[in-house]
């Protein structure tokens, strides 16, 4: 998997501009949480969508974009966490051990 590290506020604007176009997934991981290195690594394991542009925050290392995305998605914040922008929104968020490639792909075909 190509992870596209998010490491600056502007890229936000990008990824939403971007899902008009093409499906955007932003997984927000925290390095030292158990639950969530196992779910990076359930996803890097996973057959990967094709059409799909996937997107890292490292929560511990960029604080205020995550509580950026938060507010620019209306989402509560989570870790880990995956917001799926389509057409400038998040249209699925899921958390935690419910974190599944398998029901990512069923969201992208909606």
């Amino acid at each position: 998997m190509n992870w596209i590290p998010i490491i600056a506020l502007e890229q936000l604007e990008e990824i939403r501009m971007r899902s008009v176009q093409t499906p955007q997934l932003i997984f927000k991981h925290s390095t030292r949480c158990v639950i969530s290195v196992m779910i990076k690594s359930r996803l890097e394991r996973s057959e990967i969508p094709s059409g799909v542009v996937f997107y890292y925050l490292d929560l511990l290392q960029y604080r205020p974009i995550s509580n950026q995305i938060a507010d620019s998605f209306n989402v509560h914040h989570q870790s880990p966490q995956v917001l799926l922008i389509q057409n400038g929104e998040c249209i699925y968020e899921e958390s935690q051990n419910a974190i599944s490639m398998d029901e990512i792909i069923e969201q992208i075909k909606k």
